[in-house]
């Protein structure tokens, strides 16, 4: 993919939407901004724009909802996250660091 493909024919909440996939896949790579970039032919100035422009739109567009009560014992969270909305991350021992980057990277999108 490169970055024209992402932008061309594509109206502005489809490239939007498109370039919050892109992020994503980042966020789950592992990979260093520059390594990502060049597999996927972006080039970083793109990348960097979009993220900063999607960041400061503010939005978040899904959240994930466990049903039910959850039972997580005070003491199990190690570290929690309070969000501008109010709403609380906690984050218990163990936690897989993959998915904790790709919950991170949906949060700031």
């Amino acid at each position: 993919m490169t970055e024209s493909c992402v932008e061309e024919g594509a109206s502005a909440s489809a490239k939007a939407d498109r370039w919050r996939e892109v992020l994503a896949e980042h966020g789950r790579s592992g990979l260093t901004v520059k390594q990502f970039c060049q597999e996927r032919g972006i080039t970083q100035w793109a990348f960097y724009a979009w993220r900063k422009r999607l960041r400061e739109e503010g939005t978040v567009r899904f959240a994930l909802v466990e049903r039910g009560r959850v039972r997580l014992e005070p003491a199990a969270a190690k570290l929690e996250l309070i969000l501008t909305t109010g709403e609380r991350l906690r984050i218990g021992v163990g936690v897989d660091g993959a998915t904790l980057r790709t919950v991170l990277e949906a949060l700031r999108v």
